[in-house]
């Protein structure tokens, strides 16, 4: 009985010792589009500090163009909520206070890392070059307190060649491994300019060291994930199609690319028409390395503690599920040993 007693009491233990060790309450997020991310609240600040005036009489007018209703009816539908951020980023101070405004905002719902991801060229409407447009994120970057981190993303598109080759060329210029500009990435219709017409950019980008990540594999099928990789892609952004192909499934698993899936964009922008075919826990049991993340979080109007509730209520995600896929983000995020090795004992040992 003795016995018995004290085993009851060293698994009492451990359990206190686990959950002490992982609280479940601090996240990383390593797929968030800038201009996709700002909320009523944020968009409003904005416009007050540029003298904007926004094309709506109330908050709930301004809602509904910031944010999709959550029976979206399509891709087409969801990607018109960007037109309105993107007036509120085209000047040095907009986008240097949208960077610092999103970065306080996930802060305060417990992320303790980000890579927040934009494209320079898309900032350039009054008078802000490309290499403006990074020295105003950066600003912003500085200006927070939470650590994160700048992906420049190209744009897929007709006859914006030289704008993209001059993004890489900045990335280059203002390369870092930690605190500023740490790699490139490829946005935009996947389905209308495939990933296979881009390999020039991006061999430019291996010349030059630049890490990188690409969209692939979400309006697209399993080719342009392949193609991402063969060009020399480390991180997938979404990929949630791979299992159109075996061939690339076992490709991704056996280099042990990251994938940054985001399950509330892929429903609301029908990358995958039934969420209960969405493979993310698939993916995570065939030990692929995947990640949660939030795409978009003012347009779909969420939290990456909002995600990570869908996953646990949807689909089963357990305790240590959120620890392999927290420790996926870790792995994969753009960054030095250094602040990986800190992040997990912010994550795991606080």
């Amino acid at each position: 009985m003795k016995k018995l007693k004290f085993f009851v009491s060293v698994i009492a233990l451990l359990c206190v010792i686990s959950c002490t060790a992982f609280a479940g309450d601090k996240y990383i997020d390593i797929h968030l589009h800038l201009d996709g991310a700002l909320t009523l609240d944020i968009a409003k600040k904005l416009a007050d500090l540029q003298n904007i005036k926004l094309p709506a009489s109330s908050d709930s007018e301004l809602e509904k163009l910031l944010t999709v209703p959550e029976d979206c009816k399509s891709l087409n539908e969801f990607l018109e909520r960007f037109a309105l951020p993107l007036t509120l980023m085209q000047t040095p101070e907009g986008l240097r206070e949208s960077v610092r405004l999103v970065l306080d905002n996930i802060k305060s719902q417990g992320v303790v890392y980000a890579e927040v991801r934009y494209a320079p060229q898309l900032h350039c409407d009054k008078g802000m070059t490309q290499e403006d447009a990074i020295k105003a994120a950066l600003e912003g970057l500085k200006e927070s307190s939470l650590k994160a981190n700048l992906i420049l993303c190209l744009m897929r598109g007709e006859g914006n060649d030289a704008a993209n080759f001059e993004t890489v060329e900045l990335a280059k210029k203002y390369l870092v491994q930690d605190g500023g500009v740490v790699a490139i990435d490829l946005a935009g219709a996947e389905a209308l300019f495939p990933t296979s017409d881009y390999a020039k950019f991006f061999e430019l980008a291996r010349s030059y060291n630049i890490p990188f990540t690409i969209h692939a594999g979400e309006a697209d099928g399993a080719q342009s994930v392949r193609d991402a990789i063969t060009f020399g892609a480390v991180r997938i952004g979404h990929g949630v199609r791979i299992y159109e192909s075996p061939d690339v499934e076992a490709l991704v698993k056996s280099k042990g690319i990251c994938l940054e899936l985001c399950p509330t964009s892929s429903r609301l922008t029908h990358a995958v028409e039934d969420m209960k075919n969405y493979p993310f826990m698939r993916y995570l049991h065939d030990e692929i390395r995947v990640t949660l993340n939030t795409d978009d979080m003012g347009i779909e109007n969420i939290t990456l503690a909002n995600e990570f509730k869908y996953m646990r209520e949807n689909f089963g995600l357990t305790h240590e599920d959120e620890r392999i896929i927290l420790n996926n983000a870790i792995n994969a995020a753009f960054t030095t040993d250094e602040v990986k090795e800190s992040l997990r004992k912010i994550i795991f040992e606080e």
